[in-house]
């Protein structure tokens, strides 16, 4: 149910492990706040780093392509 049989299909969740963009600010700015007992005005800096990393990775300027199986069908139906 779902798919047919010989499609072609990637399991898009399988990858996702690969790309973390914003990884490394994150762990600063949480060790920053283990340190400091949760104090934010003492982390403020890390916190704007990884605030900008974030905002530099947002859908608004990416351009879509759709996904990875969305592309797969598109090849496929003119394979046929």
């Amino acid at each position: 149910m779902g798919r047919k049989a010989g499609g072609l299909f990637i399991n898009s969740k399988r990858f996702s492990s690969l790309h973390k963009p914003c990884m490394k600010e994150m762990i600063m700015f949480m060790n920053c706040m283990a340190t400091s007992h949760s104090d934010v005005e003492a982390c403020a800096k890390q916190k704007e780093i990884l605030n900008t990393c974030i905002e530099s990775q947002s859908k608004k300027n990416r351009k879509s392509w759709g996904s990875i199986n969305y592309q797969l069908q598109r090849l496929s139906r003119g394979r046929k």
